[in-house]
C-alpha cells in the first residue's frame, strides 16, 4: 500500500464550495473569484453563497442578515458556561468548550438553520470568552450594526468606523473557505460519523487552535515588532535567512505563485492605512523579504501569503493579538458549516487506511499474539470502521 505523508496529493472529498488552484494562484467560491467577492460583497452575501449555492436577492439578504442578528444572543446557560471557565484558559480552548455545548445543533442531519445559528452566535462567544479572560464585561449587543460591525463593537465598546469594518469584512470573506484544509477535514470526518454540527465545529476548532494552522498572523506581528524600523529590516531578515529560519507570512503549502487573498487584502488596506508608520513598516518589510527570498532561495516562488496582510488589518482595526486565531475562526465557521452540510448530503464514513511500519512477529511465533494478529487482519468490515 502506497503511503502519502501528510496526504498532500490525496483527494478525500468532492466539493462544490471552493477551488484552490495553487499553481495559478486562484481561489474560487462556487464559481466566483473570492477576491472579487471580498471587494464587492458583504459577509452575509458570501455566507449565503456558500450555504445555499447562489448569491441572495434583496429579500434573501435581509432574511440572512436578520437571522444572523437573532443568533447573536447566546442563551443564559451558555453564558453561565463562559463564566465557569477556569482561570487562565486560552480563548480558543474556551470557545471550543462553549461551542461543544450548543444544544440546538446536536442533531443529525445538520441543517442550514444550524449553520446560521452557529455562525451568528460565534462572534458573541468569542467576545464573551475574551471578556472573561481579561476580567471585563461584554457591552450590550447593538442590533443596528452588521455582523462584522457588531463583532468589533463587542471587543471595544465603540461603534467602528466604516473603513475598519469594511477592511475586516474583506479579510473575513477571503478566509471563509479554503479547500480541504486541516480544520475543514476534521469537521467533515466528525460529521461523517453522523455526529452533529456542534461536534464537527468543536473538532474544527481543535485543529484550528494548532499554531501550524491558525496562528500565523501572530507570528507576523512578532516579526514586525522585532524589526521595529525600516533600517533594521534587511539585516534582521538576512540574519533570519542565514540561520535557515522561516519568515512568517511568506510562502504557502498550496500556493506556488502570488496568494490571491494577499493581493486583495493589500488593495483593501491601501486606503485604510494612510500614514500609519506601522503599516508603512509592513510594506517595506514585505518588499525586502520577497527580494531576499528570491536571492536566498531562487526559484522556490515564496511570495507573501494572506497572513502577512491579515496581520496588518487585524492590528490596524484593533483586534487584540490573543484573538487573531479566534477572529479567523469567526469567518471559517461559514466554510466549516458549509462543508458539513455538503458532507451530509451524500454521507459516507471517512475512514482512510494506515500503513503499518512496526515490527512483525518472529518467524514461527504462535500463541495468542500470532493468532490475534491474524484475527485482526481478517476482521469484519464493521470492525474496520472503528
Amino acid at each position: 500500500m502506497a503511503s502519502v505523508h501528510g496526504l498532500d496529493t490525496v483527494v478525500a472529498a468532492a466539493t462544490e464550495l471552493s477551488m484552490v488552484d495553487g499553481e495559478a494562484g486562484r481561489l474560487v467560491y462556487r464559481g466566483y473569484p473570492a477576491p472579487e467577492l471580498a471587494l464587492h460583497r458583504s459577509f452575509a452575501e458570501v455566507a449565503h453563497l456558500l450555504w445555499a449555492g447562489d448569491l441572495p436577492d434583496a429579500t434573501q439578504l435581509l432574511q440572512m442578515e436578520e437571522s444572523l442578528k437573532v443568533a447573536r444572543v447566546i442563551p443564559h446557560d451558555l453564558q453561565a458556561l463562559v463564566d465557569a471557565l477556569p482561570q487562565g484558559i486560552d480563548v480558543m480552548s474556551g470557545v471550543r468548550t462553549v461551542v461543544s455545548a450548543v444544544v440546538p445543533c446536536q442533531e443529525w442531519p445538520p441543517t442550514l438553520a444550524d449553520a446560521t445559528l452557529l455562525t451568528g452566535m460565534f462572534p458573541t462567544i468569542v467576545a464573551s470568552v475574551y471578556a472573561k479572560s481579561i476580567g471585563q464585561t461584554l457591552p450590550a449587543l447593538h442590533h443596528g450594526l452588521s455582523h462584522v460591525e457588531n463583532y468589533l463593537y463587542m471587543l471595544s465598546g465603540e461603534v467602528p468606523s466604516a473603513a475598519h469594518a469594511r477592511a475586516l469584512e474583506a479579510y473575513l470573506i477571503l478566509t471563509m473557505d479554503h479547500g480541504l484544509n486541516a480544520s475543514t477535514f476534521a469537521s467533515r470526518v466528525t460529521l461523517s460519523t453522523q455526529s452533529d454540527m456542534s461536534a464537527g465545529l468543536t473538532a474544527a476548532l481543535g485543529a484550528m487552535k494548532g499554531p501550524l494552522h491558525g496562528g500565523a498572523p501572530s507570528g507576523v506581528i512578532d516579526m514586525l515588532d522585532k524589526i521595529q524600523t525600516r533600517e533594521n529590516a534587511e539585516p534582521w531578515l538576512r540574519a533570519k535567512l542565514d540561520r535557515s529560519e522561516r519568515l512568517m507570512g511568506f510562502g504557502h503549502r498550496v500556493y506556488k505563485t502570488v496568494d490571491p487573498r494577499a493581493e486583495a487584502l493589500k488593495a483593501v488596506v491601501r486606503d485604510l492605512a494612510g500614514a500609519d508608520p506601522w503599516f508603512d513598516l509592513a510594506v517595506h518589510v514585505e518588499r525586502t523579504a520577497v527580494a531576499l527570498l528570491e536571492e536566498y532561495k531562487p526559484g522556490h516562488r515564496l511570495y507573501t501569503n494572506v497572513e502577512f496582510w491579515a496581520a496588518a488589518i487585524l492590528r490596524t482595526v484593533g483586534i487584540p493579538k490573543d484573538l487573531y486565531t479566534a477572529t479567523f475562526s469567526t469567518s471559517r465557521v461559514v466554510g466549516w458549516t458549509a462543508h458539513m452540510l455538503e458532507q451530509a448530503q451524500n454521507n459516507r464514513l471517512i475512514r482512510p487506511q494506515s500503513q503499518y511500519v512496526g515490527p512483525m512477529p518472529s518467524s514461527g511465533a504462535g500463541g495468542a499474539g500470532g493468532a490475534g494478529g491474524a484475527g485482526a487482519r481478517g476482521s469484519s468490515s464493521g470492525a474496520a470502521a472503528m
